[in-house]
């Protein structure tokens, strides 16, 4: 069997914020209690949060209850705007992934709302070159959990995860497999087992990594 990458979605494959702060904004604005602005850099520091904790974040005076609706709203207008519009992917990442199928088996697991992943890949035409993904929006489970479930639904018996935040770092480490760190995405890394400055690195990263999976 072969080996599996495991790849995060934002700050790894594609850049979303741009839409990210546009959609926050005019969510935003439904709600005549919310005083917040929205701006890129903020929509970043979120990447890989679950609405849950995006929740907290944004409106730590609000109940959980009244979060969790703003939070779904936003949720359900991205998922449509990216399934009909895509985001920035990063330079190269389709010829990247055309290589790595040559000999890796793909996967996704994100931190993100239900639909989230299925829109990144119809926008970008892009469902061809993975095998399965999960969302922690449809499991409510863990990144670690959700890696855990994709390498034992897919009976993948090595695999490494690629993301961009310490957050992605730790779950790898509960998931017990190996951590690339995307350096170009939105986040830091305290000792990831390789890094890769651009996702054009990644075919001859994973040459190099093929001791430590």
């Amino acid at each position: 069997m072969r080996n599996a990458i495991i790849f995060d979605l934002d700050g790894t494959l594609w850049d979303a914020t741009g839409s990210s702060s546009a959609i926050w904004t005019k969510v935003i604005h439904k709600y005549g209690n919310l005083d917040y602005h929205m701006t890129p850099e903020i929509a970043a520091s979120l990447m890989g949060k679950t609405m849950e904790e995006i929740g907290e974040i944004l409106f730590p005076n609000f109940s959980e209850k009244e979060r969790m609706v703003v939070c779904e709203d936003f949720g359900k207008v991205e998922v449509e705007y990216l399934h009909e519009h895509g985001a920035i992917l990063y330079d190269g990442l389709e010829e990247t992934l055309i290589e790595l199928n040559k000999n890796y088996d793909l996967f996704i697991v994100s931190n993100c709302q239900d639909g989230y992943i299925p829109a990144f890949l119809h926008s970008h035409k892009l469902e061809k070159y993975f095998k399965d993904i999960e969302m922690e929006g449809r499991t409510h489970l863990s990144k670690a959990d959700n890696i855990s479930l994709i390498m034992k639904r897919n009976h993948i018996e090595k695999a490494v995860y690629v993301g961009d935040t310490a957050g992605d770092e730790k779950s790898t480490r509960q998931a017990g497999i190996p951590f690339i760190f995307a350096k170009y995405g939105f986040g830091q890394s305290i000792a990831p087992d390789a890094i890769i400055e651009d996702i054009k690195e990644l075919p001859k990263c994973m040459k190099n990594m093929e001791e430590k999976i």
